[in-house]
């Protein structure tokens, strides 16, 4: 019944909880003062005449006091010290403004010490009725769901206290340990009650009270010393989750929603270098400065970035209009008045529109980032492929030499390195379009960004392991021993800005990636971080099963960054120069140009053959997929 009561209330409008409020204040107000009269005459007091009025008109008095210290304002299932000192602050400014008023009208009949009784019982009870109604609302048995998941909490610093309180309210949580590895396994402490342990009982612990779930709160502790406690938490088969930034606990912005699932980021790299901020600022800051693919992955990480830099006018140049539209509305949100943002709709493939672009903004720095980059999808529309990875950085290059702009900067790939499918064999002859170009005279500074994959973007494998586990599985690698490079797009794109400031021509920059991970260690650690287990022929009772689909056309087991082993270091540690072979402009236009018109007519034959005769170390991993290969044949 309470609690039936309870839900109802928490559903009313908030007009008509602050009545319900005023009205129950105004009661406990009245009973007060009857009180305080009884304790002090020794006997139940009923008032008459003058004094009648005085106490039961006591609410007029009182109510516009607790209304300028809004009172009524306070959600009372999460009121805290604070509002208790208003109202402490309220209820003595009532006492004194009544008591006044009494003996400013001269009524005979009111003892003094009812103005001190009257003060300290209706700080006592106007204080305890928020208390109470606190309880209420936030009662396990009361009010809760009874099927909460037990948690235990990963740290019993500041953030753990803070995120402990936070569950307290929580309809889904119930806090029932603390983990602190300043303990020795023999320790045992506790904070709010609630005991603290060492990490060497975490077993016994999750066993015992049937937890589910571990929330990290050490949002302080570098990447490597997380790494090591959810390389540990790991085996248990828990669900792992983290706290966000101490900032935002710090500004009592803690909720359980900000709860995190544990970025798979923090188990793939390293610490970040910082960036060195000139360098970002070089080819940005009072720059005009354009982004093609703008609404992709990697284009419109580069768009947040450049907007924070500060250029003059930012061109957002990008052939889906949804996603155009989405990019542009967000960065409205982010830019200032002293940068104007431009939605551009259009292909890389069209030089003329290119060039009134160019012309019309007086561009003077390029990114760019549009690409289709599915390695099956492009095998299976090669010419497509070609049109818009070879031949449109081919057309995007030369109107920008036509135009005078300043610096180009390509973002490539490590598929483009020994290519083994289309997808990498068109951004290796994209490269080698700006090498060449790079050596005729010119104003346009030309340089290439190569990278693995990035964390998160589309079409990678973490969002697609995401939803398969979310669904129950199977999780599907196309093949056990094959290895990766990953960085996260923030990261990433961070470098690309500095690579490009560095650029003195025809560079190609490569990024320090990490190591390698391999596919199924990555399914495996997503796995048992979810809160489950890998169903194998060693574990028939697990929960998601891995299965190997095999290898896609045009992909290989692993990605290579380099050509040649021709590097050297920069300003950057994580971005290395790479010396490689270039071809001559005079002697790639012609084979360029016999591309393109391959690529139009859609001949599969004539591409496949000119792709290999530009890039010798092209070695296809399969034969042509093209869908309109088998008519022209």
């Amino acid at each position: 019944m309470v609690k039936i009561l309870l839900s109802t209330l928490t559903e009313l409008d908030r007009k008509i909880k602050q009545l319900i409020l005023i009205f129950i204040d105004s009661f406990l107000i009245i009973l007060v003062l009857l009180f305080s009269f009884s304790i002090r005459l020794g006997y139940w007091y009923w008032p008459q005449e003058e004094i009648f009025w005085i106490i039961f008109g006591a609410p007029i008095v009182a109510i516009p006091v607790f209304l300028s210290f809004r009172l009524y304002l306070s959600v009372l299932r999460y009121i805290g010290v604070k509002t208790l000192a208003f109202i402490a602050q309220a209820v003595t400014l009532y006492a004194v403004i009544w008591g006044l008023f009494g003996y400013m009208i001269a009524i005979e009949g009111i003892p003094r010490s009812v103005i001190i009784i009257n003060w300290m019982l209706a700080m006592i009870v106007i204080g305890s009725s928020r208390i109470f109604a606190q309880f209420l609302f936030t009662s396990n048995n009361l009010f809760r769901s009874s099927k909460k998941s037990n948690v235990i909490i990963y740290g019993a610093g500041d953030a753990g206290r803070q995120l402990s309180h936070a569950l307290q309210l929580s309809e889904e949580y119930q806090h029932v340990a603390y983990i602190d590895d300043s303990l020795t396994n023999n320790d045992k402490t506790y904070i709010n009650n609630i005991p603290v342990f060492s990490y060497e009982r975490i077993n016994f612990l999750i066993e015992r009270n049937n937890v589910t779930e571990v929330l990290l709160a050490m949002p302080s502790i570098s990447r490597k010393k997380k790494n090591e406690i959810i390389a540990r938490l790991n085996k248990l088969s828990v669900h792992v989750r983290s706290l966000p930034s101490v900032s935002k606990i710090a500004e009592g912005k803690i909720k359980i929603n900000d709860l995190l699932e544990v970025d798979i980021r923090d188990l793939l790299g390293r610490d970040s270098v910082k960036p060195n901020q000139k360098l970002l600022k070089i080819n940005i800051t009072n720059k005009v400065v354009l982004v093609t693919g703008a609404g992709g992955s990697i284009g419109s990480e580069l768009c947040r970035q450049i907007i924070k830099l500060r250029p003059v006018k930012l061109i957002l140049f990008e052939i889906s209009e949804s996603s155009l539209y989405q990019i542009e509305q967000e960065l409205l949100q982010l830019v200032d008045s002293n940068t104007e943002i431009f939605a551009v709709l259009g292909s890389v493939r069209d030089k003329n529109r290119l060039e009134k672009i160019f012309n019309r903004f007086l561009v003077q720095t390029i990114y760019h980032a549009a690409a289709y980059k599915h390695v099956p999808l492009v095998e299976f529309n090669q010419s497509e492929g070609i049109l818009n990875n070879a031949i449109g950085t081919m057309s995007i290059a030369e109107a920008a030499i036509s135009n005078n702009v300043e610096t180009f900067v390509l973002i490539s790939t490590d598929k483009a390195v020994r290519p083994s499918s289309a997808m990498g064999a068109s951004k290796r002859v994209a490269e080698l379009i700006l090498q060449a170009l790079a050596k005729n005279k010119h104003n346009t500074c030309f340089g290439m960004v190569r990278f693995g994959n990035v964390l998160d973007s589309s079409g990678s494998v973490i969002p697609t392991f995401k939803k398969q586990i979310k669904d129950g599985g199977p999780v599907t690698v196309t093949d056990k021993n094959i290895l990766r490079y990953f960085m996260t797009i923030p990261e990433a794109v961070e470098l690309v800005i500095q690579a490009g400031a560095m650029s003195k021509g025809g560079d190609v920059f490569v990024l320090d990636m990490g190591k390698p991970i391999l596919i199924y260690d990555l399914a495996v650690k997503m796995i048992q971080l979810s809160g489950l287990k890998v169903l194998d022929k060693e574990n028939l009772e697990g929960d998601i099963e891995i299965q190997y689909t095999g290898l896609r056309p045009g992909e290989k087991l692993y990605e290579e960054l380099l050509v040649g082993e021709d590097v050297s270091p920069t300003d950057n540690k994580l971005i290395m120069s790479a010396q490689e072979k270039m071809i001559e402009w005079e002697i790639l236009e012609p084979i360029l140009n016999s591309l393109r018109d391959s690529a139009l007519k859609s001949d599969q034959r004539m591409i496949r053959d000119l792709l290999i005769k530009i890039v010798p170390e092209f070695k296809p991993q399969s034969e042509i997929k093209d869908l309109l290969y088998s008519r022209d044949q």
